[in-house]
């Protein structure tokens, strides 16, 4: 994941020229309510999500 500032201008200037199409991806999908409800549902108690639920969103988790 990059360093990327959402509330920097000059980050968005950098992204639009050199940005990377994941982190943008990222971006709109951890904003979105639905996945964030998702999530929370998903999350076993060791904070796992199951293999449906990172098909489903499309999603990576890496430690």
């Amino acid at each position: 994941m990059s360093d990327f500032d959402w509330r920097s201008t000059e980050s968005y200037q950098r992204a639009i020229t050199s940005g990377e199409i994941e982190d943008f991806a990222w971006e709109c999908l951890r904003r979105n309510p639905e996945y964030q409800r998702a999530y929370r549902n998903a999350r076993s108690k060791r904070g796992q999500v199951t293999s449906d639920f990172r098909r489903r969103w499309g999603v990576c988790f890496r430690s």
